[in-house]
């Protein structure tokens, strides 16, 4: 019993034990000893759980029902062991971390056991690599001891983490009934520095009890990072004082320094910033020095060396930076890089394995080198492993064996290196890594690298001389833009290995972009010395390192760092500033590629105390300057609590409205504060949370919301108690569930708006809400009601989806409305979205409700009331289509401010994903511009502005107008001149042939070039070219056409980028009846340029039985004189009055010789027609036709007949045997009579025989490809094409039931070519069966071919 007492129960101080007092019972009782008195308070056990710990009553060795398992845990988390153990009597449970027994006492807030109902737990608070271990729990009674094992493994997280300090658990223990007090006075403030310079920190610590000889525990951080002495910092405890000492200062040692003392019932900390200045550079104008060189990912052979750039860069920009290495042991410094580099990483390789270094590294630019930064930490080249071996650190034991690798066997040839990959990628250089192969030889193996040009199979070794040890390699002297690819291959004493996989083709180049510059800088003010800079995140920036602020005087064009050491925050207190000055601040983003543009320059600001800007535009009255203290959380953004808030002024809490608020802060040009959010409603109640909403501040600050935090407190009979977070992280939506609550309390709440100037005072505490489960069928009420678009009739209204379903989920939304005005029965619905009919000058107020299955639920909060109104300078959006087809929604707003932003949305939902849609904003102007226009695209887009008083418009867009777009885009993209007609040819006079066509539209820049089979005609003897700008006729005149002009001639148009073309083909008969026609025009001019016949001569018998010989003439001079005849221009009729007349007359029977005309000759369509006219015909009179004497025996191809007193004879496509002598002789039964003619081809019958096949070949014709009978069924497309002849182009007409149709969506008629004619419907019907013919025409005739069209039913025809 002594000896447990004075190992467990003794105070460790000056008081002596006299000695010890045994105390008996006869059942087990348990003892509380109360430090302090001399009471002793019995405690009876609880025999219900004695019972059910030893249902037999028999003792038991301990045994564990649940055995703790084991954690891999990220560092700064929390983690806990569990385990249940039973046994009796009860076992007393130890833990212990490598053997060693953990005292929570010893390490206040590190460690928290706890023991209930035989569960058993032990919680490590903020693990780091000290907790990796493995740890024991060990549970002892009187029938035996039991252990078992758990292994904790801490990982350093590589991304952000939290970087608070450790913070000790609530409820510290008491030291042995002792409480101490500890402050901390004389603190240090805020320091300044130079490199090179020594600085000491220190701080008077009063502790109280004031006991001899005990030491708290004293802690230094920098930036939340524990400090450990080494070279560079002593630390020291005087007993009430404590001291850090920076030996040497160097830009590292910028930050939040804290110091933390810590007993074993209270902690207390005292934090100021320390800045260090750059040392006068060696060189004028040279840069300051790097800093923060770490080296990273060492290997054999093998290191990369990182670094931070300087905020200093002496005036002209950094050139690159040079990184040397020193062998521990020696003073001398070798250059690693012959040039210089930008990246603010380099691989550095050629280390002998087995030996340390350190690295420091030099900036350069015009001027010179910088001074070198400080030395990095030692590294030792060797292989990873065996640097793990090394550290001396055991790995928990987990129970396994697990073999990595083969023995190496003799004289074996390494195998395939694995997992090549590119790691890093450069301007400079490339870093591969790969992994060794399984299978490896007698001794250590080492690598040759190759390279290869992509697209070649031509690899080049990079490391011929010297092989590598290390799976790392860097290749320098690549070619920036040209691809390569990699592969590897091991070696050793048995000879070299197959190459390993090759890498994709990896291009040479930088891959990481600079960072854009940061956007608005905010300053606000601080204290007499120092102002609050604030600013907003560079976009898209990656691998972030920090930001570097400067400020300049006003006036003086001369900007200094602030830091020079970068922060990672987006705020940060600028401390050294001159009273009184004014200053303008600007911020540069940093990252491993360089440095970002500056920022635009902040507004100037005086530096002076600050005053509460509400404060001033409320009263006159002096108000006195807050204390001049600078909070340090402001410089560390990794802080999870939210910023604090302004000090609350008597007079802030005064019951003032929003809009009183909002008056106050209008004039305002600094950000201030937003004020309070109102409107707190419950969207949702369960067992113990509950779901809020509320609404925006009618006064944002002058800067956008950040975020919301939401406080709580329970009510109790009527009287409100402490308020207490809800959330410590800002929440950016409007609504929130606050949990942990208790069932059927009630609580309030309050709701405070942050933006970048801070937050701002907390909205007037809600109603009394019973937090109990809502069980109602109806859905709840929709929230977050917003009003845009608002105009003299129209207006959109938003909102979101009720939070609490109810039995079903919604299916649907009403929307009521009533003026603002109106009482409650007022409200009509109005269920639409866009809400029109509106009365212009109106003020309304809206709110919606959700419907179920169930039934209609609860109304929103009514909105703020909205007058309808279209206020002045409301624009719309505009769609356009540019000259490259390219097509864009425009917005513009002249009403903008220097924070405010468009905002495009598709849906009513913010577009933030730009592969289909750009948005570019310059100025007062935004066009959000499609990238490839589809289907996915259809919807409503909207665009706000923000901070402007409501700015936003919204535009449609439905299949039809995404149509329309498309093709007006295509037109724009591919712009088609319009022609009125396409290329035609005519003859002229002379027979020349001219080629021409009409543009519809054309400028007087347009462009014709003329080709004839794909060459390209130019001006001169052969072709005529003539161009009209005025009306848009192109010609080109050919004098004649020769056999080599067959082919195809085409007009080519340009005007601008707007191009179209047309062709016309002459070749085969066609383009030989031209050339025969335009020979023969030719000639008949060329006669015609003397005197000549217009009408050749004739003769005609009169009843008289006089012969009159006709002609007409065309002379060129009046009169020509003749042997025989006297002709004039004019006609003349010339009786034959001579005996000796060639043309002997014989007497005919009156009535023969009154009945009938001379047999003449007329050429038709068809072919011949020789007719005589009867003046007297009747049925008696019979007619007989002769040929060469013989009768005519009539056939298809040869007939007659009568058509009034016109007697014909038709031979249709006469050829040479039809030539000869016909007759026709009259018989009337009293007499009879005969009429002749020579159809030779002599004198005037020659044309006639001629012309008659030309006639007969270049009338119209449908040459076939037409059906008789089509049978289709209902609902398929018919399509029917036939071929087409005939010159000139013959006109094509089709008719249904011998009506003309007329082309349309149903019907489609087309004819191209010249030659193709096609007849299209596109659905047939039933209604569409009947006779069709195709009517084909010119002036050399007509034709026509008929077809029937059939339709049935699929049904009928089963």
């Amino acid at each position: 019993i002594s000896k447990i007492s004075q190992e467990n129960y003794c105070h460790k101080s000056d008081v002596s034990v006299h000695g010890f007092v045994l105390l008996c019972f006869h059942s087990p009782w348990k003892l509380i000893c109360v430090p302090h008195s001399s009471v002793y308070v019995k405690e009876y056990p609880n025999e219900e759980h004695h019972k059910r710990m030893n249902k037999d009553s028999l003792m038991h060795a301990p045994e564990f029902v649940i055995k703790p398992r084991s954690h891999t845990v990220w560092e700064k988390q929390c983690v806990r062991l569990h385990c249940t153990v039973s046994g009796w009597p009860e076992p007393r449970v130890v833990w212990y971390k490598n053997n060693v027994t953990i005292d929570p006492m010893a390490h206040p807030g590190k460690y928290k056991l706890e023991s209930s109902y035989n569960v058993h737990s032990l919680e490590i608070s903020r693990c780091d690599f000290d907790d990796t271990a493995q740890y024991r729990v060990s549970a002892m009674n009187s029938k035996g001891e039991l252990s078992s094992f758990a292994s904790i493994v801490v990982k350093r997280f590589k991304g952000e983490v939290e970087e608070a300090l450790p913070m000790p658990r609530h409820g510290l223990i008491s030291e042995y009934g002792i409480t101490f007090d500890t402050h901390i006075v004389d603190g240090f403030g805020v320091s300044f520095g130079r490199e090179g310079e020594t600085m000491s920190l220190g701080a008077t610590v009063i502790i109280s009890p004031n006991l001899a000889r005990y030491q708290p525990e004293v802690q230094w951080y920098r930036d939340d990072v524990l400090l450990q002495p080494s070279k560079w910092c002593h630390m020291h405890w005087s007993g009430d004082k404590a001291t850090l000492t920076l030996t040497h200062l160097n830009k590292e040692d910028e930050g939040l320094y804290t110091l933390r003392i810590t007993t074993k019932s209270k902690y207390e900390t005292y934090s100021a910033y320390v800045f260090v200045r750059d040392a006068d550079a060696e060189v004028e104008g040279a840069p300051g020095a790097p800093l923060d060189v770490k080296c990273q990912d060492a290997n054999k052979d093998y290191v990369i060396v990182t670094w931070k750039q300087p905020a200093v860069d002496g005036g002209s920009s950094i050139l690159g930076y040079f990184v040397d290495r020193c062998e521990v042991g020696t003073t001398h410094w070798s250059q690693c890089n012959d040039t210089p580099i930008k990246f603010a990483r380099f691989p550095v390789t050629g280390l002998v394995e087995g030996r340390s270094y350190t690295f420091r590294v030099r900036a350069v630019n015009k001027s010179g080198m910088s001074r070198p930064s400080r030395v990095s930490e030692v590294v030792a080249a060797m292989d990873p492993a065996d640097r793990a071996r090394m550290r001396g650190t055991s790995a928990p034991w987990t129970g396994q064996i697990i073999v990595t690798e083969e023995e190496p066997a003799e004289g074996v040839v390494p195998g395939r290196p694995k997992e090549l990959e590119v790691t890093e990628a450069t301007k400079n250089y490339v870093v591969l890594s790969w992994k060794p192969p399984g299978e490896r030889g007698h001794e250590g193996i080492m690598y040759y690298v190759e390279k290869c040009v992509s697209g070649t199979d031509s690899w080049q070794r990079v490391n011929t001389e010297i092989p590598v040890k290390s799976p790392r390699f860097a290749l320098f002297d690549l070619a920036e833009g040209k691809a390569y690819s990699f592969r590897v291959r091991c070696c050793n004493s048995a000879g070299v290995g197959e190459p390993s996989e090759a890498t994709e083709a990896t291009t040479v180049g930088d891959k990481l972009d600079i960072p854009s510059a940061p956007g608005r800088v905010v300053p606000t003010r601080n204290t007499d010395t120092s102002v609050v800079v604030s600013w907003e995140a560079s976009r898209d920036a990656k691998e972030l390192v920090g930001y570097y602020i400067e400020a300049s005087i006003v006036g003086s064009n001369k900007f200094e760092p602030c830091n020079n050491k970068p922060v990672k925050g987006t705020r940060f207190i600028c401390h050294g500033l001159v009273t009184g000055e004014s200053y303008v601040f600007r911020v540069k983003a940093l990252n491993a590629a360089g440095l970002s543009e500056c920022s635009q320059q902040s507004e100037a600001i005086e530096v002076k105390a600050a005053i509460d800007i509400t404060l001033s535009a409320l009263c006159t009255i002096s108000i006195s300057t807050p204390p001049t203290c600078s909070f340090p959380w402001f410089h560390s953004v990794s802080h999870p609590n939210k910023p604090h808030p302004p000090p609350p002024h008597p007079l802030l809490s005064q019951n003032l409205s929003p809009l009183s608020l909002h008056n106050l802060r209008r004039s305002s040009a600094v950000p201030a504060s937003p004020t309070p959010p109102y409107g707190i409603s419950v969207l949702e109640c369960v067992r113990d949370s509950m779901v809020l909403a509320w609404k925006q501040p009618t006064f944002i600050g002058g800067a956008d919301i950040t975020g919301y935090f939401v406080d709580y407190r329970e009510v109790i009979n009527g009287v409100p108690g402490t308020w207490h977070e809800a959330n410590v992280k800002a929440v950016s939506d409007r609504a929130y569930r606050v949990s942990d609550l208790k069932e059927n309390r009630k609580y309030q709440f309050q709701v405070r708006a942050a933006n970048m100037a801070g937050v701002g005072i907390p909205s007037l505490p809600s109603g009394t809400f019973v937090c109990e489960e809502w069980t109602i069928a109806v859905p709840g009420p929709p929230h977050d009601l917003q009003v845009t678009e608002v105009r003299a009739n129209t207006l959109v209204l938003l909102y979101k989806p009720p939070v609490y379903q109810g039995r079903d989920p919604v299916n649907g939304f009403y929307i009521d409305i009533k003026e603002a005005d109106a009482e409650e029965e007022a409200w009509r619905g109005v269920n639409e979205k866009a809400i029109k009919s509106l009365k212009e000058g109106e003020t309304y107020v809206f709110r919606v409700r959700a419907q179920n299955k169930a039934g209609v639920g609860k109304s929103s909060e009514p909105t703020e009331p909205v007058l309808a109104e279209t206020k002045p300078g409301t624009t719309e959006i505009v769609v356009d289509v540019d000259d490259d087809g390219v097509i864009s929604m425009n917005f513009a707003c002249s009403n903008l401010t220097p924070d405010s932003k468009f905002v495009w949305s598709k849906n009513y939902e913010e577009i933030t994903d730009d592969t289909r849609i750009t948005v570019a904003t310059s100025g007062e102007k935004s066009k959000a511009t499609f990238n490839m226009p589809a289907e996915d695209d259809i919807g409503i887009y909207s665009c706000a502005v923000t901070h402007t008083d409501g700015a936003c418009s919204s535009y449609t867009l439905s299949a039809e107008e995404l149509k329309k777009l498309l093709e007006l885009s295509h037109d724009h993209k591919f712009p088609i001149i319009p022609l009125k007609t396409e290329l035609a040819v005519e003859l002229q006079e002379k027979g020349r042939i001219r080629f021409w066509l009409q543009a519809e539209k054309i400028s007087a820049n347009g462009k014709i070039e003329y080709v004839f089979n794909d060459n390209s005609l130019s001006q001169g003897e052969k072709y005529k070219m003539n161009f009209n700008k005025d009306t848009g006729v192109i010609e080109m005149i050919m004098e004649s056409l020769l056999p080599e002009d067959e082919g195809t001639f085409t007009f080519q148009l340009q005007d601008g980028k707007a191009t179209n073309q047309s062709s016309l083909v002459l070749i085969g008969d066609v383009f030989k009846g031209l050339q025969k026609e335009s020979a023969f025009m030719r000639k008949e001019w060329h006669r015609k340029q003397g005197p000549h016949f217009v009408e050749y001569l004739s003769y005609e018998v009169t009843p008289e039985c006089c012969v009159i010989l006709k002609c007409k003439v065309r002379m060129l001079r009046n009169r020509v004189r003749g042997n025989s005849w006297i002709m004039d221009v004019s006609i003349r009729k010339i009786l034959l009055r001579s005996a000796h007349t060639p043309l002997q007359m014989a007497c005919y029977p009156p009535v023969c010789t009154n009945s009938s005309t001379a047999l003449k000759i007329q050429s038709t369509d068809e072919g011949i027609r020789l007719y005589s006219f009867v003046s007297y015909y009747n049925e008696a009179l019979q007619v007989t036709w002769h040929h060469k004497d013989a009768a005519i025996a009539f056939t298809d191809r040869i007939k007659s007949g009568v058509v009034g007193e016109q007697l014909w004879l038709q031979i249709t496509e006469p050829t040479e045997k039809d030539k000869g002598k016909y007759a026709i002789e009259f018989h009337d039964g009293k007499g009879g009579l005969k009429r002749t003619v020579e159809l030779s081809g002599q004198g005037e019958t020659t044309a006639e025989f001629q012309m008659a096949p030309y006639f007969l070949y270049n009338r119209a014709r449908v040459a076939g490809g037409l059906p008789d009978v089509v049978t289709i069924q209902e609902l398929k497309a018919l399509n029917l094409t036939c071929n087409i002849s005939g010159e000139p182009l013959p006109e094509v007409v089709w008719l249904k039931n011998e009506r003309e149709i007329v082309s349309d969506g149903h019907y489609v008629m087309k004819f191209e070519a010249g030659k193709y004619a096609s007849f299209t419907i596109t659905t047939v019907n039933t209604t569409d069966s009947g006779k069709y013919s195709i009517l084909v025409k010119n002036k050399y005739g007509t034709e026509s071919a008929d077809f029937t069209v059939s339709v049935f039913s699929p049904d009928s025809k089963k």
